[in-house]
């Protein structure tokens, strides 16, 4: 990342070169739009999502919504979510540069290093649940019988592999993985809808908006990573459609699934892995999915070592995807209640929301419509840390989360401003549309007035 710079040519180059060693050196530019949307179609499928369905048919504080209003909700909360992730995305692919490095632009360099450490907290602490919940998965396909440890051992050495050679990965996800999974998940489909689903009572749609908003925050969950893929797209049209496409096709067909097993599961998530396996065959389908589990942990592990690389530029990636996946394998092997600690990084998580807005506008209306400057020299822009703030903010008064002494900080604040959420709110989107607003604000004041001097493309 040397010098100012808006876009790189949008080239199919060596279908055979892998994503480069060092920070300094330009992607090749190899993903074709199938490769991109097999990828995200992958990560839209998860076991998680299965047992994160309950948040979306049972909102805190709600009572549990109707069948039609949450198969509503994971759609719009889904394509909402996505459209962020696939806005983030774009940048990468114009910039050629990965998710962290792009911050540099946007906030200067050593400022970038705030959210590059966040993002390496949240990356390793989600590959490290990624683990546990491959372990989980055999131990339901197994019955328990294969040992916790040589799971966890077997899978990081399976995702750490994965992430030394992510773009030879990514195509053999579209030619083989893909393919399983998608007639894993038809085979499933077609069985939970051969049984009629239980009656259901006492819902409402009071909590819809609440349950948006947590399809979309899983979605959104990708922002930070979104670019450390889509640099080496072929293109930023190719890459924004496949993310869309890929991911909101997999995640809201994942939801649903986990709200119809939920369902027949009594409403128990602890029970929901119990409705797959007790399908026909539900073992052999299940046991792809958990495979494919692995995708999710070599993705945490793999922009892990990209965040890395903006600190550490000339670090060999693979050094730092070995180094980071031994980490994760080791935290893994001592985890067996993760429920505080997902807590935690679901807050951390809350800082990309209003983060992707401030990338996004100052990227296409903003700075980055002249050039961002991506050097290890570039100029501190403190001035845009505000509307990423403001975002938090608004963030957190409407979803103070779950870490006790957190939430207490901003049930008092929502005492002290009179708002308290209700029906309407959508912590993700209000913070979005927030430090967008806000961002779009200062970008305008900050563009240069001189007209005749033409605008870069960006």
């Amino acid at each position: 990342m040397n010098g100012a710079m808006t876009t790189l040519p949008e080239q199919p180059g060596d279908r055979s070169a892998e994503a480069p060693l060092l920070l300094t050196t330009a992607p090749p530019r190899t993903l074709s739009f199938g490769d991109q949307a097999a990828f995200w179609a992958n990560l839209g499928v998860s076991l998680i999502g299965f047992t994160g369905a309950f948040y979306v048919l049972q909102p805190a504080g709600h009572p549990q919504l109707p069948v039609a209003a949450a198969v509503l909700a994971t759609a719009v909360g889904t394509v909402l979510g996505t459209a962020m992730v696939a806005a983030a995305g774009a940048v990468g692919a114009r910039t050629g540069a990965p998710a962290m490095a792009n911050f540099r632009g946007l906030f200067g360099t050593r400022l970038s290093y705030v959210p590059t450490v966040a993002n390496i907290v949240q990356c390793i602490g989600w590959g490290v649940f990624e683990l546990t919940v491959i372990a989980g998965g055999v131990a339901a396909l197994t019955h328990g019988h294969l040992p916790h440890g040589a799971v966890i051992v077997g899978a990081g050495v399976l995702c750490t592999a994965m992430a030394i050679w992510p773009l030879n990965v990514l195509r053999i996800l579209r030619k083989y993985v893909t393919v399983a999974v998608a007639v894993a998940m038809g085979w499933f489909t077609i069985q939970f809808l051969r049984q009629p689903l239980p009656p259901v009572t006492g819902t409402s749609w009071s909590g819809f908006f609440p349950g948006v908003d947590t399809a979309l925050a899983v979605a959104v969950s990708f922002v930070p990573l979104a670019a450390d893929y889509t640099r080496h797209a072929r293109g930023a049209r190719a890459a924004t459609g496949a993310t869309m496409v890929g991911y909101s096709i997999a995640q809201t067909w994942c939801y649903l699934l986990g709200i119809v097993a939920l369902l027949q599961a009594g409403g128990d998530p602890d029970r929901i892995f119990d409705t797959f396996l007790g399908v026909a065959a539900g073992w052999l389908f299940f046991a792809v999915l958990v495979l494919r589990e692995s995708d999710q942990s070599f993705a945490n592990v793999y922009s892990t070592a990209m965040s890395l690389q903006n600190l550490l530029p000339r670090v060999d990636r693979r050094i730092l995807a070995a180094a980071v996946g031994a980490l994760a394998t080791v935290l893994a092997m001592g985890v067996r209640d993760f429920t505080g600690f997902s807590n935690f990084l679901l807050l951390i998580g809350s800082v990309f929301v209003p983060l992707c807005a401030v990338l996004v506008v100052d990227y296409f209306l903003g700075r980055g419509r002249r050039g961002w400057d991506l050097s290890e020299t570039a100029p501190a822009r403190p001035l845009l840390l505000l509307p990423w703030f403001l975002g938090f903010v608004v963030y957190q008064v409407l979803n103070p989360g779950s870490v006790d002494w957190w939430a207490r900080i901003w049930l008092w604040v929502q005492d002290v401003v009179g708002v308290h959420p209700g029906w309407w709110s959508s912590a993700s989107l209000y913070s979005f549309l927030a430090a967008a607003a806000c961002t779009g604000v200062l970008a305008r004041l900050e563009r240069v007035p001189d007209r005749a001097e033409p605008e870069r493309a960006s």
